[in-house]
C-alpha cells in the first residue's frame, strides 16, 4: 500500500478503504491468479521493445518471523544487506530499460524449492518467455551468480549480447593451451579480448572500487567486430544500466510495501507480489509523464498536508512560539 508506510495486512486496508471488509480483501488475495505475463501485458504498450537491456537479479524479501512451516514460499536464503542466511522469499526479476528511459520489470519469479528449479534455470525460462512475448533486446545483464557456462551459451544460442559479472577465479586463455585466472591479468582500461574456458572469445573489463576489491566482467556480442569495437565508455553505460535492478529492489521494499502481508497461503502471497509490482509499475509510468520526479516522490507528499497541519494545528502555540 502506497498510503500506508508502516503497518500492512487485509485489517488495515479494510481500515483505511472504510467500505471493504478485511475478509473481502483476504478473499481477493486467495482469489486470482495473477501471471507474470499479466504484469508485462500492463507494460507493453508503454516501453520500447526493441534494443533494450535486460538485467536480471535476485532479492531477498525479509520476513525474520514467519515459520517456514507454516508460511509457504518463506525460506533461507542469503541477505547481501545482513551478510547471512535469513527468512524471508526470493524474488528473482527480469528488469528491462529501454532507450527512452523507461525501466521496469517484465518477468518475475517466486523461488519454490516444491519446483525443484535453480535460480539459474527460472532466469533462462523467463529469458524464453519474454522473447516469446516479444521483447527483442540488446543485451542481458547480471552479476556473477548468473554467469554460468551453461546460461552463457543458452544466450548465445538466442543470439543475445550480454554483461556479467564473473568471480576472480574464472580460467581465460590468451594463448592456445594455456589457461589463468582473470585476476592474474592485467587487463588495460579499454578491455581485454580473450577466451573464456568453455564457452568462447569475450572481451574482459576490471572495475575499481573505493570501498571493496575490484570486479570483473566479461561482454559478449553476436559480432565479433563489435565487440572489439566496444570502449570502456559503452561498458560503463552498460554496467551503471544494470544498476538500476537494485533500485528497483530498494523502491519495491521502501514503497511499495512487498513485505508488509500477513498472509500464509502461497496463491495469496503471490497475488500481494503481482499488486505490489503492478504499484511500482503505475510509480513509474507516473515518472515517465513527469507526474513525479521519482518513485518515491508521491508517498512523500501523501503525508506532508497531513502532517504540516497538526504541527500548527496541536504543536505550535503561544507557549511554543
Amino acid at each position: 500500500m502506497l498510503w500506508e508506510p508502516k503497518f500492512g495486512g487485509c485489517s488495515r486496508l479494510s481500515e483505511i478503504l472504510g467500505d471493504i471488509s478485511h475478509d473481502s480483501v483476504n478473499r481477493f488475495l486467495l482469489r486470482e491468479r495473477y501471471e507474470p505475463q499479466d504484469l508485462f501485458n500492463i507494460i507493453k504498450p508503454c516501453i520500447n521493445l526493441a534494443g533494450g537491456i535486460i538485467s536480471v537479479d535476485d532479492t531477498v524479501i525479509e520476513k525474520l518471523y514467519s515459520d517456514p512451516e507454516y508460511a509457504e514460499l518463506v525460506g533461507y536464503f542469503w541477505s547481501g544487506k545482513f551478510h547471512r542466511t535469513i527468512k524471508g522469499l526470493n524474488l528473482i526479476t527480469l528488469f528491462y530499460s529501454d532507450a527512452h528511459d523507461n525501466s521496469v520489470p517484465i518477468n518475475y519469479r517466486l523461488y519454490d524449492k516444491k519446483e525443484g528449479k535453480t535460480k539459474n534455470e527460472y532466469f533462462r525460462e523467463m529469458v524464453s518467455e519474454v522473447i516469446a512475448w516479444g521483447i527483442k533486446p540488446k543485451l542481458v545483464t547480471g552479476d556473477s551468480w548468473y554467469s554460468g557456462v551453461e546460461n552463457l551459451k543458452f544466450l548465445k544460442n538466442q543470439k543475445l549480447g550480454f554483461l556479467f559479472g564473473i568471480e576472480k577465479n574464472r580460467t581465460v586463455s590468451n594463448e592456445p593451451q594455456k589457461y589463468c585466472q582473470v585476476s592474474c591479468l592485467d587487463i588495460p582500461d579499454q578491455g581485454l579480448i580473450t577466451h573464456l574456458k568453455e564457452f568462447g572469445f569475450i572481451k574482459l573489463f576490471r572495475k575499481d572500487f573505493k570501498k571493496e576489491d575490484s570486479r570483473h566482467y566479461i561482454l559478449s556480442l553476436p559480432d565479433e567486430e563489435n565487440l572489439k569495437q566496444t570502449s570502456r565508455y559503452e561498458f560503463l553505460i552498460i554496467h551503471d544500466t544494470h544498476w538500476e535492478i537494485e533500485t528497483f529492489h530498494r523502491a519495491i521494499k521502501q514503497v511499495c510495501g512487498i513485505g508488509r502481508f500477513m498472509v500464509r497461503d502461497s496463491c495469496a502471497i503471490k497475488t500481494h507480489i503481482f499488486c505490489s509490482l503492478r504499484a511500482f509499475i503505475k510509480l513509474e509510468l507516473m515518472r515517465q509523464r513527469k507526474i513525479i520526479s521519482n518513485w518515491y516522490e508521491l508517498q512523500r507528499n501523501l503525508f506532508i498536508k497531513v502532517i504540516r497541519e497538526y504541527i500548527f494545528e496541536n504543536l505550535i502555540d503561544d507557549s511554543i512560539i
